[in-house]
């Protein structure tokens, strides 16, 4: 089975991921994606982070019912901070008659070299890129390739702050989690103040 790997913290899971999601399933010529919600980038900040479970919770709820899209906690046990080419080769070891290829935005392609074995990844699997605005459409690596998916201009961080200054986000978010993301990110905002 060829499954297209998304790493992402998911804080929250809203529109634009799991549109990309949809579109990398149907569209990009793999049997799967796999949504791999990591603890700990190392290359963010983690004090904005609502607790693993609920990233992890309102990512499933978002794609419920959708045979062609998993969620994944496989980093949950693994050593933090999670590291890509460590997922990938522990995956690969678990699973070896799966084929894994790496879905990455262009924005990442430009700190593709800071990764932690970047090298070793571009040697063993295949990268998918989708564009970002903003962003060059060159691929600097052989081992890449380009996937023209819609560009939607959302971000986790611009949720979080619309809920906490009280604006009504909810056609951000995949259907039924609303309510439960604004929740938790209040509960996190009182946690931050005291």
């Amino acid at each position: 089975m060829k499954i297209a790997l998304f790493f992402g913290s998911f804080n929250p899971v809203h529109i634009g991921h799991v549109a990309l999601a949809n579109y990398v399933a149907e569209y990009g010529g793999v049997d799967k994606v796999v949504m791999v919600v990591s603890p700990l980038n190392p290359l963010k900040a983690g004090n904005t982070l609502l607790p693993n479970e609920v990233r992890l919770n309102l990512l499933r709820k978002a794609v419920e019912g959708y045979s062609k899209i998993e969620v994944s906690d496989v980093e949950f046990g693994l050593p933090i901070p999670s590291y890509t080419y460590d997922t990938l080769e522990y995956l690969r070891h678990e699973h070896p008659e799966h084929e894994y290829i790496l879905l990455m935005g262009a924005d990442n392609v430009e700190v593709f070299s800071k990764w932690r074995n970047y090298d070793k990844i571009l040697e063993k699997y295949h990268i998918m890129v989708y564009p970002r605005r903003g962003y060059t459409d060159e691929l600097p690596y052989e081992n890449m390739s380009r996937i023209e998916t819609p560009i939607i201009e959302v971000s986790s961080t611009f949720i979080r702050e619309s809920i906490e200054k009280g604006r009504d986000v909810r056609f951000f978010l995949p259907c039924g989690i609303y309510d439960d993301v604004c929740t938790e990110i209040r509960k996190m905002k009182k946690i931050r103040i005291k």
